[in-house]
């Protein structure tokens, strides 16, 4: 597994193995005898057993340890099979720091979403501490849709959009048609969209998508159904007012 988890550009995956009462392993020798305990109440860890461990930034980490979780459990033979099962993904984190800008605080994922408590929650709550009216449907893994309660009052989505850095006239300018229509009264709205490919992927049991999927790209990011991408014609780049600006030939 510490080979598998450096195929995956990790470092590895720290493991401490429990033998005669005590644990075993790289790490182990750095878990003092209180710590040992505490962690073997929380796993129910008995001789024979083994815990896992990432380390890593948060988002990294967990991507890491589910795909961990994942290959253990085929290694082990024990996830169930003819199976299908189902759950509801809820309570989004609204917001993020973002390392990339110095802690900026970002939308998560949909800005468009209302949040959870409303203008209250906006105006009490650390912004980190707000969940969004979102949601997705997982099933053996594979999430098959997702969406959200769509944010529909103005006042709401102008405070939402302040705390990410925008200011009014930010939001008027690039969704004033949108904030527009809301004074009319739009009612309390949402859906969800449904990945119809996923669900022949699973009742078909195929593992891969690409077996199912009508419109195919291969590794370049071409469809050799559809010939697409082609070139535009000068005629199209100019009814688009595009420039395109491409390398020019070698000339040997």
């Amino acid at each position: 597994l510490n080979d598998w988890a450096r195929g995956e550009g990790a470092p590895g995956l720290g493991y401490i193995v429990q033998e005669s009462g005590a644990g075993k392993g790289p790490i182990a020798k750095f878990v003092p005898e209180g710590a040992m305990a505490d962690l073997r109440t929380l796993t129910g860890l008995s001789d024979g057993d083994a815990v896992f461990f990432v380390c890593d930034k948060v988002d990294a980490a967990a991507k890491l340890a589910g795909k961990a979780r994942t290959k253990i459990a085929q290694e082990l033979d024990i996830i169930q099979k003819g199976v299908f099962k189902l759950c509801w993904i809820v309570d989004f984190p609204m917001y993020k720091q973002d390392e990339e800008t110095g802690g900026k605080i970002d939308f998560t994922h949909n800005p468009f979403s209302m949040p959870d408590g409303g203008l209250e929650a906006l105006n009490t709550k650390n912004p980190l501490d707000i969940v969004a009216n979102q949601y997705d449907c997982v099933c053996n893994g594979f999430e098959l849709c997702s969406g959200s309660i769509r944010n529909h009052r103005p006042d709401i989505m102008e405070r939402a959009f302040e705390i990410a850095g925008y200011s009014r006239e930010d939001l008027h300018k690039k969704f004033g048609g949108m904030l527009s229509a809301f004074k009319f009264g739009a009612p309390p709205h949402g859906g969800a969209g449904f990945g119809v490919d996923r669900m022949i992927m699973l009742i078909a049991d195929e593992p891969n998508l690409r077996e199912v999927y009508p419109f195919v790209m291969n590794g370049a990011g071409e469809d050799p159904m559809m010939g697409a991408p082609t070139e535009m014609t000068p005629q199209q780049l100019r009814d688009l007012h595009i420039k395109a600006d491409l390398p020019k030939p070698k000339v040997v």
